[in-house]
């Protein structure tokens, strides 16, 4: 004989056995926990507010010596710098990271539409600044092909190649270039430092891994083009705005056929290609420092805004690579100190002709393979680089342009290989991806001002719609556990009788509020507005039909009372109580029709009850299958006005269907938002917020109807 199991069993039984056998089965180890029971047991009260302001306004030595070593950190580490340990390795490097600057220098100063001297003065002051005030010990300040090619677009706009079809004198055209490229250094300075001195690092979290990487990637691809012009000895046209990298490409393709070979800097020297053959060379590089001069500020209504999107994207590069080099080492790089620093090194700088600087990937990488250990290595490259300024700069003078044009193609090499993050992206997360194509065409044509704010724009707007289509799921209690996963994903996780829990993977806010409640009456399969527009209008029939025979039954009085006419007499020697009776007794005999009809119509709901209580089942209406809804809110990290009206009109429609819905797994704060809010009231309490899911289950499982001495009845909003 085949034995049953428990399951067997249980299907034998009715549905209301089933359901007393699940209850009695369904207990806790410890008491059930609404929110009232666990602030009253853990004794919660809102966090107190720290007055950050009064800290700041404080005044004493001590405080005094801590924002110094704040800003001056290296005041904290070059006294406990371990010479015989790190010196060594700091010297080599700084002389490998310099040899590479000294071409990169050059080179990207044609990159921003400057004489090739401007780039050995901006890996000389800018790297020293830093060495001050910065906190990475690892990458390289200075030059920076992207950087570059962004000032480049600005010096080529409003210091133009050519006007009106006519070459205008390059002297003049470098001064006024030079004047553009160290204002817009100035304007990049203070962005950076205001910025950081009000805490503004964490504006980097709004440029994803994705969108540094396609816009990185798309400038190297504007590098590359612009230095075709050199590679193949070509004069081109200015080109800018939208498209300009397209129109450049195509009339490169135009005018290759009048190319010229070229040779290296001996050859150029001893054969005089700059006068044979027209080959562009390096020219003079006048030996010393230029004194400081103050910025142009008629300039800065023109520059401002290429100078906030610069002095973003130099932060950006320089704290990813600086944070990287950080985990890996062991140390903590401070996010406001390094905008602070980056800003004072292109503020000084700017005053002393520099264009704006970041740091550089392959010299940052060069500096930590060969031994660097701290800014130091970054101190000795600008010494080196200030004795080539000083004493060795005419040694360059017949360096073709070609040469620093290979060069920058060379090191685009590591930003180039970012292609493969397509395929990579592709098997990854394709969000990602679509953000860093988006990110790369926009760049490519729309040029590098305009492509960072599309992308940003584009990455944020993906946040919002990805909020607005987040994963709503049924759950299920999983077998001997008080853990509930989506049913739809877990086949042993089954749903507990008579109760329904949802979930959402997102918050609940203003963009996505009207699609949670959607989803939720879907997921539930029930369809609850039609449920209460039958209820409502079956309700109202009823409402009519027994008004018409509350007027009927006046009618038939008023005829009887004409009938009998005015001969009632009223005996004089009835005693004062009878006739107070009398009189209270023909006042509800003459009740109006309309104090009649509001009885009807108060009572209306009462009468329509079944014997069992069910207002549906008596209008003959479908009931659901379940007798209370859990909302499982562990998902909000804030709510907003949209959301409270939202869960309102949920307890109100469910309600209206004779379902009790309960929340459950709020944090504190959003436990905070509802109280400020004015979500809680006489019918919404917080003992219809409990601890977790399974506190909310059990609950239910217990008083299958609403929560005892609490109204039902809610408003909707």
């Amino acid at each position: 004989m085949c034995r049953r199991g428990p399951r067997d069993t249980q299907a034998l039984l009715s549905a209301t056995q089933a359901m007393e056998l699940r209850r009695r089965d369904y207990h806790m180890e410890r008491p059930l926990l609404n929110q009232e029971h666990l602030e009253e047991l853990g004794r919660w009260g809102s966090a107190p507010r720290t007055r950050q302001w009064r800290t700041w306004l404080q005044c004493s030595h001590a405080r005094a010596r801590a924002l110094l070593l704040q800003h001056l950190p290296v005041l904290v580490w070059l006294p406990r710098y371990p010479v015989r340990d790190w010196l060594l390795g700091d010297l080599l490097s700084g002389l490998s990271v310099a040899i590479m600057q000294l071409p990169q220098g050059l080179a990207y100063a044609l990159l921003a539409g400057l004489p090739p001297v401007f780039g050995l003065y901006s890996s000389f002051y800018p790297v020293f600044i830093y060495f001050l005030f910065g906190t990475s010990r690892h990458i390289s300040v200075g030059t920076f092909a992207v950087m570059s090619v962004m000032v480049g677009s600005v010096t080529e706009s409003l210091a133009p190649q050519a006007l009106n079809d006519s070459m205008i004198n390059e002297t003049a055209r470098d001064a006024a270039r030079v004047q553009v490229a160290s204002t817009l250094s100035v304007l990049v300075g203070l962005f950076q430092v205001g910025l950081g001195l009000i805490h503004f690092g964490f504006v980097v979290t709004y440029l994803s891994e994705p969108l540094v990487r396609g816009y990185t990637t798309a400038a190297a691809v504007q590098v590359f083009v612009s230095q075709l012009k050199y590679v193949f000895g070509l004069h081109l046209s200015s080109h800018s705005g939208p498209l300009s990298l397209i129109y450049t490409v195509l009339e490169v393709c135009w005018k290759l056929p009048q190319s010229k070979l070229i040779g290296a800097t001996g050859i150029s020297y001893g054969m005089g290609l700059k006068h044979r053959f027209d080959v562009d060379v390096v020219g003079n590089i006048p030996a010393g420092l230029v004194p400081p001069a103050a910025p142009n500020t008629q300039l800065f209504s023109k520059l401002v805004g290429s100078a906030f999107t610069i002095a973003v994207v130099g932060f950006a590069i320089a704290i990813s690579l600086g944070k990287i080099f950080a985990l890996r080492h062991g140390y903590r790089v401070d996010s406001n100190q390094e905008l602070v620093a980056l800003g004072l090194s292109n503020l000084i700088g700017g005053i002393f002709q520099c264009f704006p600087v970041s740091c550089s990937m392959s010299r940052s990488l060069v500096q930590e393979s060969t031994g660097g250990n701290s800014q130091v290595a970054g101190a000795i490259s600008s010494l080196f680089i200030l004795l080539i300024i000083v004493k060795l700069g005419e040694l360059f003078h017949d360096l073709p342009k070609a040469v620093l044009a290979a060069i920058i193609i060379v090191n685009l090499k590591g930003m180039l290989r970012q292609l493969s993050d397509v395929r990579s992206l592709w098997k990854a997360n394709q969000a990602d991806l679509l953000i860093w194509l988006v990110t790369f065409m926009a760049t490519i044509l729309l040029n590098l001002d305009l492509g960072l704010v599309v992308a940003v724009i584009f990455s944020l707007v993906l946040v919002v719609v990805r909020t607005q289509m987040p994963h709503y799921s049924v759950l299920g209690q999983v077998p001997d556990t008080d853990i509930y996963r989506d049913v739809a994903e877990y086949s042993e996780a089954k749903e507990v009788l008579g109760v329904k829990v949802f979930r959402s993977s997102a918050t609940v806010y203003f963009a996505n509020a009207e699609f949670y409640s959607d989803a939720l009456k879907q997921r539930c399969g029930v369809d609850v507005d039609f449920l209460i527009s039958q209820k409502k209008k079956l309700l109202k029939k009823r409402e009519q039909l027994k008004l018409k025979q509350l007027q009927k039954e006046e009618k038939l009085q008023k005829q009887a009372a004409s009938s009998k006419g005015a001969s009632v007499s009223i005996n004089v020697n009835s005693s004062l109580e009878d006739m107070r009776s009398n009189n209270v007794e023909d006042c509800k005999m003459m009740m109006s029709p309309g104090d009649k009809m509001e009885d009807a119509t108060a009572n209306g709901q009462e009468d329509s009850k079944a014997p069992d209580g069910s207002i549906l089942k008596a209008l003959g209406l479908p009931q659901p299958d379940f007798h209370s809804l859990i909302l499982d809110l562990g998902a909000l990290s804030f709510v907003d006005t949209v959301c409270l009206k939202s869960l309102k009109n949920i307890f109100h429609d469910f309600r209206e269907i004779e379902v009790e819905v309960y929340m459950a797994a709020c944090h504190s704060p959003v436990v905070s938002q509802l109280e400020a809010g004015h979500f809680f009231d006489a019918s919404i309490t917080k003992k219809h917020l409990f601890a977790s899911v399974h506190d909310a289950v059990t609950f239910a499982l217990q008083h299958p109807r609403p929560v005892p001495d609490s109204p039902v009845s809610v408003t909707r909003l």
